[in-house]
């Protein structure tokens, strides 16, 4: 064995000697790429894929799903932020089955089956109380979720302490709720209406007034009143301007929040409305075709014409004689004369418009948006000078058309816009550093094929490889065989005829010079025979 071993090495040696640089490199290198490729498929094709089991659950049900797999033995992994905990792919759904059939996860809501399968004495006022509103929480959560569009609601709800004086007024509860929607999904007014009224409907002294509902974007789904605000009093008034402001707000708020970042952006709104009311009437007249000037309803034309000879006239007329004297004045009858007297009258139709005007319980007279924004190098103030142009004609476009015409100048500088809008850089302390989710990336089946034609290549490729080279060595032993052959052979100059004897003899030569302890063996049998 040690024999051959160097003989492999000895031709290796000579092998790799009687190549030339160039084919050394190849080697060398499709060595290194083949080692290569088959470590690449080898990790790629052997890894285990894992996907989310559970996502958006709390931490400590993610600690005790953690514990339960590890029992089971089942890899996993917990994602970034300690919310989802990902398994291998295959056993997704027989693991979905078995950790719910374990009751899996527990959410640790408290329903009102709670009552039936937990009822006992001992149970005080207050455990029963927060008990009791826990289990209307998960009631009207579930309630909620059964709507189109939402994929989940929290709802948190406070409930007024009971007085035991019964002349004191009965206090008011109020429920704050978080929906998380669809993405894209739009609720209609009836849908927030109805909603609301769910809300309100479950709970005893809860008014509508007193509910407040809004998205995981941070977008308010308010109800919107049956009447409209007449600003008659002060209170109106300041709701309708608290109103007007943070819609105002809320609009720009997620606008620039979309643009630069939601966390990035602060935004303040002010306003000065104008409640001042005016009643007026007018009663106008107006041609009824423009084309002409009126429509004529009667018209009456009169024509009188005279031609004669008679005296001609003469005097004083009796109007004018201060002395009175009427024979005076001789009308003339037998001079030349014409006479001629034409009349006429049109009575015209006209539109008459009365109007009675109620002008706007409200109008906006001035706005001022305040916008504070992070810049995207918090080292560097001014990199946000490179949206802060963006938002300022943004925000000039949503005053000038929120502010009533009236107030506008007609040409308005820019030193207007600078009264009205102010936007500052600022490093927000304090808020949460987002964590990037590291998706799983998952091969295509194009991948899969590919990798395994270039496994069959190099498979086949190694198999010629090692049939070639085998081939090189049996011929190249065949060569040194036949050199050896050529070498050893000489003329045998025995002519003497071979017998049994002889044979037997160079038998026993070769067998004494190839197999030492056969021949030993042999001799001891025969002598042991003797």
């Amino acid at each position: 064995m040690k024999e051959r071993l160097t003989k492999i090495g000895a031709d290796l040696k000579q092998f790799w000697s009687s190549r030339t640089k160039r084919q050394k490199t190849t080697y060398i290198g499709s060595a290194i790429a083949i080692i290569g490729l088959a470590a690449f498929l080898t990790f790629f094709l052997s890894r285990t894929e894992f996907v989310p089991l559970y996502k958006d659950v709390s931490r400590a049900e993610i600690g005790r799903i953690k514990e339960e797999l590890d029992a089971q033995g089942v890899q996993s992994q917990i994602a970034p932020g300690g919310t989802s905990i990902l398994v291998p792919k295959e056993r997704v759904d027989d693991l979905l089955v078995s950790l719910a059939a374990a009751g899996f996860p527990n959410s640790g809501t408290i329903d009102y089956s709670f009552f039936s399968q937990n009822a006992g004495f001992g149970t005080t006022d207050n455990e029963f109380n927060m008990i009791k509103l826990s289990a209307m929480q998960t009631e009207l959560a579930n309630l909620i979720k059964g709507i189109q569009g939402v994929k989940d609601a929290n709802v948190m709800i406070t409930l007024p302490t009971q007085s035991v004086f019964l002349n004191e007024a009965v206090q008011s509860a109020s429920a704050a709720i978080m929906l998380n929607t669809e993405p894209g999904h739009q609720f209609t007014e009836p849908q927030i209406t109805a909603l609301y009224n769910l809300v309100s409907k479950s709970l005893p002294n809860l008014s509508t007034d007193d509910i407040v509902i809004m998205n995981q974007y941070s977008e308010y789904f308010d109800l919107k009143s049956a009447g409209t605000a007449s600003g008659a009093n002060v209170v109106d008034q300041m709701e309708l301007k608290k109103t007007i402001e943070r819609d105002l707000q809320r609009k720009v708020q997620m606008m620039l929040g979309t643009m630069v970042g939601q966390d990035k952006v602060i935004v303040s709104v002010t306003t000065d409305i104008d409640f001042k009311q005016e009643n007026r009437q007018e009663n106008l007249v107006d041609r009824v075709d423009e084309d002409l000037d009126s429509l004529a309803i009667s018209v009456q034309r009169i024509t009188e014409s005279f031609s004669g000879n008679g005296a001609a006239a003469g005097g004083v007329p009796e109007a004018e004689d201060p002395t009175d004297n009427r024979t005076n004045y001789v009308e003339g009858n037998t001079s030349d004369g014409d006479y001629e007297r034409l009349e006429e009258t049109i009575n015209n139709e006209v539109n008459r418009i009365r109007k009675d005007i109620v002008e706007s319980p409200y109008k906006i007279r001035d706005i001022g948006i305040q916008v504070m924004v992070e810049p995207p190098d918090v080292n560097d103030l001014t990199s946000a000078d490179a949206v802060t142009g963006d938002i300022r004609s943004i925000l000039q476009t949503i005053i000038s058309t929120s502010i009533d015409k009236s107030y506008l100048p007609a040409d308005i500088p820019e030193q207007y816009w600078d009264e009205k809008i102010a936007i500052s850089s600022q490093v927000f302390n304090g808020k949460m550093a987002s964590v990037p989710a590291t998706q799983q990336i998952a091969i295509p089946w194009w991948g899969y094929v590919i990798g395994a034609i270039l496994l069959v290549v190099i498979v086949i490729l190694v198999i010629a490889y090692f049939r070639k080279r085998k081939r090189e060595q049996e011929m190249e032993e065949s060569i040194v065989i036949e050199e050896q052959r050529e070498a050893l052979k000489v003329d045998d100059i025995n002519t003497e005829q071979e017998t049994e004897a002889t044979l037997r003899k160079k038998q026993l030569e070769k067998m004494a010079k190839e197999k030492p302890e056969e021949f030993a063996k042999l001799l001891r049998t025969w002598i042991a025979e003797d």
